[in-house]
Parts: structure tokens; sequence; C-alpha cells
């Protein structure tokens, strides 16, 4: 994994009421729906940047208002059959 240092004033974590491992869990779910919205990275990558499953990732999308039918149309079709063949898979 390749690290990314953001440096802020001390403060700032009693400022959002978060400690600093909440802050930094924070600001990459941030980082993945904003990335998500813009159509930069998928829904997958999204939740992998996030550290959380892409269940998770999509509920978060719902809590921060982000659709998740923000695909490009190309790419609509195989999104959609990726997941049917996942939930085949897991019914089985």
């Amino acid at each position: 994994m390749s690290e990314l240092t953001i440096k802020y004033p001390p403060e700032f974590e009693m400022a959002v009421h978060l400690t600093k491992d909440e802050l930094e869990a924070h600001i990459r779910l941030m980082a993945a729906l904003k990335m998500f919205e813009l159509g930069k990275i998928s829904s997958g990558k999204a939740a992998e940047f996030a550290g959380i499953s892409r269940v998770e990732f999509f509920e978060a999308c719902n809590r921060y208002r982000v659709s998740i039918f923000n695909y490009p149309d190309d790419e609509i079709e195989a999104e959609l059959k990726r997941d049917l063949e996942t939930l085949k898979k897991e019914n089985k």
C-alpha cells in the first residue's frame, strides 16, 4: 500500500470531534465518495480505498446523498452483469 500524508492544524481533530483514527477513516470515505461521484473510480475501488465493503460503501452513498447510478453509459451494462453474477454465486 502507498501512503499519503496530510497536514492539518493540531486543534482540527477537536474542532470536528474526531480522534486521529476516526478523522483518517472519515477523510478516506469522503475522498472515496467524491471520486466515485465524479466517475473517477468504481464503487468497488471506492470501497477498497475507504476500507469498507461495497455494501457499506453503498450505504454511505445513501447517507451522504451520492447517487450510486453515476456510471458512464458504456459501463452500466458491464457493472450490472458483474453484480448479477455475484448474486448468483452467493445464492448457490
